[in-house]
């Protein structure tokens, strides 16, 4: 496929055997012969017994393709990893749709880590704080003496932070220590830096530090993405009115909310898993920004513009890596990577973050018209199948019976494949 050619539009993707899938892969990505070994070969047991504890064997997960992303006018195979049916036919659909108006365009703050440190038992937490913030070139010097690559590579502490907390132990100080991690995660480098400040700050305070560590609340590593929906598309008018009704339960109300962006992580944790990284870092952050003003809510926001197209927002941390970790040992996780086409932390945050939009704005759509069910039974109905024990083409032949029957029941299931042996 010549590079000017290179699109991620794909019609009946799902429709090809899995052979002609990984041909269409393997030409965008510029995937190599060893590469393709990686989509059928396991972790293997001495590299999952260095990554955990206690090793037995590896658990697998199904690895999808999302197509027709068009990000930041940059076409993307979107690799995903995920045991639920519908998550990734509903990504392609929703970016193909966003794909009239031009895709998903994003913007990105700086990876920028929080690192804690809880100072105990202060006296004067007023002078105390004062007194931190005067050494502050000191523990930043301090901090960055010890990871002096990422310092060369442009990273490194940059700031001090002091918080004066109430708490039923008293007041106590908090101390953020901002850290850009560059293409990393960042996890390990702020934790070390953290120790490192300790006993500076226990001579400063005069106080006792306990927790030293990063915080998963990374609001200064933030990522948007934005869409518009075509309102032809959609089906017009009242379908983006239905639609903004029923996204508007989810902006007032907690427990809407939390299916909702549950829905949105659907999409995200796929594309985390699937590149070696932290999906509970993901999801906790994601989680307490949604909450950041006292009252938990949606992580997007939607609205009509001027042309009746439906506008699509999300903004949320977003802390992933494509250095270190899983991200490096994982072989599939590099070689998702490779599909992705990209090089740096902040690219794939902005792609990650595309795709939470792109799976949120395609539940809604559902939930608006045809109901969450219709799409996700006829994928549900294959499982059933198979659980009922039909076998090769029996599996299609009676999914499709128990979604035009409407009955994707187990017990059901086996009653219609014991009549379509019968009449084979």
């Amino acid at each position: 496929m010549p590079q000017t050619e290179r699109t991620s539009i794909v019609s009946g993707f799902y429709k090809l055997p899995i052979e002609k899938r990984r041909e269409f892969v393997t030409q965008f990505s510029n995937l190599t012969q060893e590469d393709l070994k990686s989509f059928s070969s396991g972790l293997d047991l001495a590299t999952a017994d260095r990554m955990i504890e206690n090793v037995l064997g590896t658990f697998e997960l199904p690895l999808g393709v999302a197509v027709n992303f068009l990000i930041n006018k940059k076409d993307y195979l979107i690799p995903m990893a995920t045991e639920e049916s519908s998550v990734v036919a509903a990504a392609s659909n929703a970016a193909k749709i966003a794909r009239v108006k031009g895709g998903f365009s994003t913007i990105s703050s700086k990876p920028l880590m929080i690192g804690q440190l809880q100072v105990l038992h202060v006296k004067d937490v007023v002078s105390a704080a004062q007194n931190i913030m005067q050494h502050k070139t000191q523990l930043l010097a301090l901090a960055n003496a010890q990871d002096k690559i990422l310092v060369d590579f442009g990273g490194g502490a940059k700031d001090i932070e002091v918080r004066i907390l109430d708490s039923p132990l008293g007041h106590m100080i908090v101390v953020h220590l901002i850290v850009d991690v560059r293409d990393a995660m960042g996890a390990n480098a702020v934790n070390t830096m953290c120790e490192a400040l300790a006993p500076i700050l226990e001579e400063i305070t005069a106080g006792n530090v306990r927790l030293k560590i990063l915080s998963n609340l990374a609001d200064k590593r933030l990522v948007k993405a934005t869409a518009i929906f075509d309102k032809e598309k959609m089906g017009g008018d009242s379908i983006i009115d239905a639609f903004l009704e029923s996204y508007t339960l989810a902006s007032i109300d907690p427990y809407r909310a939390a299916t909702h962006n549950k829905g949105i992580m659907n999409g995200i944790d796929a594309v985390i898993i699937a590149t070696g990284n932290d999906f509970r870092a993901i999801e906790a952050g994601a989680h307490a920004y949604a909450a950041r003003t006292g009252l938990y809510t949606s992580l997007t926001t939607y609205h009509k513009n001027k042309d009746g197209d439906l506008v699509g927002e999300i903004e949320l941390p977003m802390a992933v890596g494509v250095i270190g970790g899983a991200a490096n040992m994982h072989p599939k996780a590099k070689l998702c990577r490779k599909i992705l086409g990209i090089s740096t932390a902040q690219e794939l945050a902005e792609v990650v973050a595309s795709v939470g939009l792109a799976q949120n704005f395609a539940a809604l759509f559902a939930l608006s018209t045809v109901g969450i069910q219709k799409g996700h039974m006829s994928l549900h109905a294959k499982n059933i199948a198979v659980m009922a024990g039909a076998q090769g083409e029996e599996i299609e032949r009676l999914a499709d019976q128990l979604v035009q029957d409407g009955k994707v029941k187990l017990d059901y299931a086996k009653i219609l494949l014991e009549k379509i042996r019968k009449k084979s």
